[in-house]
């Protein structure tokens, strides 16, 4: 009998004869040490086919992002330890209420460097089988600069670990929710569609046309509610929203390329399907904009929401962006912005957090839990919000 092997397992093999190969050829050659990366342990139970889950309406969902560490590939992300321990015992609080938490997005940023698979295998997946494992929930991880693009030369082993750590977590190649070679793929439960976008490479056409593809032919009379994470945010207040003195290679806007994309690219497409929610992370901070646009003699509003405070070094707010083109491209559907809040300017006011939010049919809502000693409250005095505009 012919023993089937996961593409993973072959992966690494292949990786694994190259540099040894490499190495009796010449054994002056530094070598990289390749550390295997073992897959994260899924939960007993997965999220049902989207055709079972058509009638639920009521539900919530977890969103973070960016928890790498300095010690990563040597012990636990300690920070992100906290920020786990706090969502596990959120996903027990809600677990007998009407609003049970049934998924984790993650908005990137996994480790610091995803070349290192002793930072996947040592430092990130054991806290993630915390709740995979431990709290019997469904995880979800999109790709971020650090886990994919740490250096100019790293996609293709940073991209290869990633995978293989999400090889039991998400669609597998193949699937007609998954693009293959991507860490790209889709979703449905209840009324809910999320879609994860790797915008390491917005610009890839292949990839924006999958996801363009994936959104224009869902069945709108039950996705209600389309969401897109991805790692760079479209617009944000702190170090990497295009504030002065801004990125190294600066674009429209002084933002760099992959917001650029982002707002070139993929905004358009969001306000022709409207798309009602992006989560995304990178600076990591708590910030909320709302993009309201007309289409077809309607009105919408999109929420894009920056979740980065999954334990990584905290940021602060840095100014506002400037916007002015990326406004004036938008003029044809009377596109504005507006800012709800607005992080803090010490790392006290901007805690590590998650956000929990509540899908009730058509509404959502959200509300930001903070791990610092105080209660965080983004919102004045409030830590919640509603998303969605009076009737």
């Amino acid at each position: 009998m012919r023993t089937s092997v996961p593409m993973w397992a072959r992966a690494i093999g292949v990786v694994g004869l190259a540099l040894a190969a490499l190495h009796s050829a010449d054994a002056q050659v530094a070598v990289p040490v390749l550390i295997a990366v073992r897959p994260i342990a899924p939960p007993a139970a997965a999220l049902p086919e989207e055709g079972a889950s058509s009638r639920e309406r009521r539900f919530s969902f977890i969103a973070y992002g960016d928890a790498r560490s300095q010690v990563d590939g040597s012990a636990l992300q300690p920070d992100h330890r906290v920020v786990v321990d706090a969502m596990v015992a959120r996903i027990k609080a809600l677990a007998s209420t009407p609003f049970p938490v049934k998924f984790v997005l993650q908005t990137g940023d996994a480790v610091a460097n995803g070349t290192n698979g002793a930072a996947w295998n040592v430092s990130y997946s054991p806290l993630v089988e915390r709740i995979t494992r431990g709290a019997g929930v469904p995880y979800f991880l999109t790709a971020g600069n650090h886990d994919v693009a740490f250096a100019a030369d790293s996609r293709p082993l940073g991209l290869h670990n990633m995978l293989t750590a999400l090889s039991r977590l998400t669609p597998p190649e193949g699937s007609p929710r998954r693009l293959s070679g991507y860490p790209t793929f889709a979703f449905g439960y209840g009324q809910l569609f999320a879609i994860a976008i790797d915008s390491n490479v917005a610009a890839d056409p292949v990839q924006l046309a999958w996801v363009t593809d994936q959104i224009e032919h869902l069945d709108r009379s039950r996705y209600r509610h389309v969401i897109a994470f991805f790692h760079h945010p479209p617009f944000s207040s702190g170090p990497h929203g295009g504030v002065a003195p801004g990125p190294t290679v600066t674009t429209d806007d002084n933002v760099e390329r992959q917001t650029a994309a982002i707002r070139t690219l993929y905004a358009p497409m969001f306000r022709r399907f409207h798309v009602r929610m992006t989560l995304t992370g990178h600076d990591h901070l708590y910030d909320h904009w709302i993009e309201r646009y007309t289409d077809a003699g309607g009105s919408y509003r999109r929420d894009d929401v920056v979740t980065g405070g999954g334990g990584a070094p905290i940021y602060t707010y840095r100014g506002e962006p400037d916007v002015r083109v990326y406004l004036t491209a938008g003029k044809g559907a009377n596109v504005r912005l507006e800012h709800p809040m607005k992080p803090g300017t010490t790392p006290a006011e901007n805690p590590h957090h998650f956000v929990v939010v509540q899908v009730d049919g058509d509404r959502l809502s959200l509300e930001v839990f903070g791990t610092g000693p105080t209660r965080y409250t983004p919102y004045g005095d409030r830590s919640r919000v509603e998303l969605n505009d009076p009737n």
